[in-house]
């Protein structure tokens, strides 16, 4: 597909949002250096509406100032309150005062990627590798108009390689929800390559392998017999005060499951097309294995650092990279390929 679009007619629609990211190091992204005393250790992004800044690591002192969604904060040190347990999450120091990180994600410098000129039918998985990226979808009646946000570390199928309307590659993104395409600047997508799903410890028996999750200590632990081989923080649902309009309750599941279906890419939410950043659209979300009827999941997690507290829906939310080890590790056993792998797999044992 290649659009024709005017210059005029192009900033008048977009607001020059899509290309607002292209060709920037992450120092570019921070606000100006004013006096630091060193350099950041890493950047982080806001997850929810707004965050605190207080003027030292104490929740219950008063805030000093208000960063929103999506605004992007140095970090210069990490730190953790006196008699902290596992749980607790850090404060970072930012350039001027303190934030809690329960809701900000740290992103890296991976994040321009030199696009790939062609795509197989079948498609590939991206990761995204900057802050976050606008898509777009092209409508024969409006042209290009903005759709969701996409971000850093959310997974997708890229199905084709095609001119954007800034006339540079951008990748076709194929909604396996919706069932329809949307566009990303090609350079904020890192393909994934397949040996980065080959399966871990494929010759450990499957009757060998087992996952258990602790409700009361928000913690996850993967067996190989009765060798931990992963323990790590996780956050499971939030039980719900009232039904749910679905009728399907918000906390985890208690019991024993087996993993059933594993998608690397799924969109989660209300499923509606929307280019509000509020609205409960969940694309990309990575690395994810089904154990319950319901659609009660582990995988990975983006839009929150608050590991070892229920924040969820139901599922158990991971660290992305965690995820990602649990998706390569777990029965039934996924190709780089596969959209979906359905089979009778991994034992899970859900307990309070």
């Amino acid at each position: 597909m290649s659009i024709n679009i005017s210059r005029r007619d192009f900033i008048k629609l977009s607001g020059l949002g899509f290309g607002s990211f292209a060709a920037r190091s992450l120092k570019d992204w921070l606000p100006p250096n004013e006096g630091w005393e060193s350099e950041p250790i890493g950047v982080g992004r806001i997850t929810v509406h707004d965050v605190d800044v207080f003027a030292v690591p104490d929740i219950d002192s008063k805030p000093i100032d208000i960063k929103y969604r999506d605004h992007l904060v140095p970090i210069f040190e990490e730190i953790l309150p006196p008699n902290a347990i596992p749980s607790t999450p850090r404060w970072y120091r930012i350039d001027r005062g303190y934030m809690f990180s329960a809701y900000i994600q740290r992103v890296d410098s991976r994040h321009i990627n030199e696009p790939v000129s062609w795509v197989p039918e079948r498609g590939w998985l991206a990761e995204v590798t900057v802050p976050y990226t606008r898509t777009y979808r092209y409508t024969a009646t409006y042209g290009w108009v903005p759709l969701y946000r996409l971000y850093y570390e959310s997974v997708h199928w890229v199905t084709g390689v095609e001119e954007g309307p800034d006339k540079h590659p951008w990748y076709k993104i194929t909604d396996e929800l919706l069932h329809i395409d949307y566009h990303v600047p090609a350079s904020h997508l890192r393909i994934i390559n397949p040996k980065e799903l080959t399966p871990i410890s494929p010759s450990v028996p499957p009757e060998k392998k087992r996952i258990e999750v602790s409700l009361r200590d928000q913690t996850l632990t993967a067996y190989e017999d009765d060798k931990v081989v992963l323990f790590t923080l996780v956050s499971t649902g939030i039980p719900s005060l009232r039904t749910t309009s679905n009728g399907v309750p918000t906390s985890t599941p208690t019991g024993r499951f087996t993993i059933d279906l594993k998608m690397p890419s799924k969109h989660m939410g209300d499923g509606k097309l929307t280019d509000k950043i509020f609205a409960y659209e969940l694309p990309g979300v990575p690395w994810v294995c089904f154990f319950h009827e319901t659609g009660v999941a582990f995988h990975g997690t983006y839009w929150h650092h608050n590991f070892g507290r229920k924040m969820s829906h139901g599922c158990v939310n991971m660290h992305t990279e965690e995820a990602k080890w649990l998706y390569r590790w777990t029965m039934p056993e996924a190709g780089p390929y596969d959209w979906e792998r359905k089979g009778h797999g991994t034992r899970v044992k859900v307990y309070v």
